[in-house]
């Protein structure tokens, strides 16, 4: 696909841009207002290739927590076999806790790990099935609450006796974000995962207790220009972390519900280095 279409995709679902103005632009792009429609199935999100089911493997349940100042709704799960895990929290993209991201709830936890899928939209009733209004939300949260809502979630994972107290996370664009925050405001976190995730500030950086890896796309322009501040506020700080720009991947290349982005190489070798990462500091 067009790279300049897959630009536009990124600048409506990230600055926001209307809806309206978006499928002009596609229109112009492509040439047709058919070939515009035949496009956009392939960039937005196909939700029934996402595996939510989870299966005799595990125990999942939907679970409410005190947030801040609002009760927090989350999707639970963990192996079967009785024991106390390293609790992880999965931090979803800027549209919500959708089926995409419970699926990778379920991976973490078939990974051998208590995780946890937050859904930050919880104050708003939680997250809607049209995700423009669920980008929308995003943009009304109050972004020290949030921080606090997610930092809680750790408070909760430490009060259930199938959790070893031990913590990570990992996030993705919106949450990618947030993974760098909860790395840089909470010590208990160990192990920070964060795709191709807006940087911390540099002032922040030394606070990091824990390691970050950090994975992005080669052609993800708007979010790499913050990588070389980041390296080097890591290296002065002497924070561990680990570092993968994937070729020819965009923004996004992880999520295998987007045709156009989903780059099938980087994802499972991302996801390789994510869980032998988890391994390394949790276990």
């Amino acid at each position: 696909m067009d790279q300049k279409i897959i630009n536009l995709y990124d600048e409506y679902t990230h600055k926001p841009l209307p809806r309206s103005v978006f499928l002009k632009k596609l229109v112009a792009l492509t040439g047709s207002l058919a070939a515009a429609l035949s496009v956009l199935p392939l960039l937005e999100g196909c939700y029934s290739k996402a595996a939510t089911s989870a299966g005799g493997d595990l125990l999942t349940e939907r679970i409410t927590y005190p947030g801040a100042g609002s009760e927090m709704k989350a999707l639970l799960a963990r192996p079967r076999k009785e024991g106390r895990y390293a609790g992880i929290i999965v931090i979803h993209e800027n549209r919500g806790l959708n089926p995409h991201i419970e699926d990778v709830t379920l991976r973490v936890a078939r990974a051998g790990y208590l995780a946890l899928g937050v859904d930050a939209l919880s104050p708003f009733g939680g997250t809607p099935a049209n995700e423009d209004e669920g980008r929308t939300l995003i943009g009304k949260l109050d972004a020290a609450r949030n921080l606090q809502n997610y930092i809680k979630a750790y408070d909760y994972l430490a009060t259930r006796s199938d959790c070893n107290g031990r913590f990570g996370c990992v996030g993705f664009c919106w949450g990618g974000a947030l993974a760098n925050q909860l790395a840089v405001n909470d010590a208990r976190v160990k192990a920070a995962v964060a795709y191709y995730g807006r940087q911390p500030e540099m002032a922040d950086v030394p606070r990091i207790k824990g390691a970050v890896q950090l994975h992005y796309g080669e052609l993800d322009e708007r979010i790499n220009a913050g990588i070389p501040a980041y390296e080097a506020a890591l290296k002065a700080a002497g924070v561990p972390y680990e570092l993968y720009i994937y070729p020819g991947a965009n923004h996004a290349f992880h999520n295998d519900t987007s045709a156009a982005r989903y780059n099938e190489a980087a994802a499972k070798l991302s996801w390789q280095r994510t869980l032998a990462f988890f391994d390394k500091h949790l276990d």
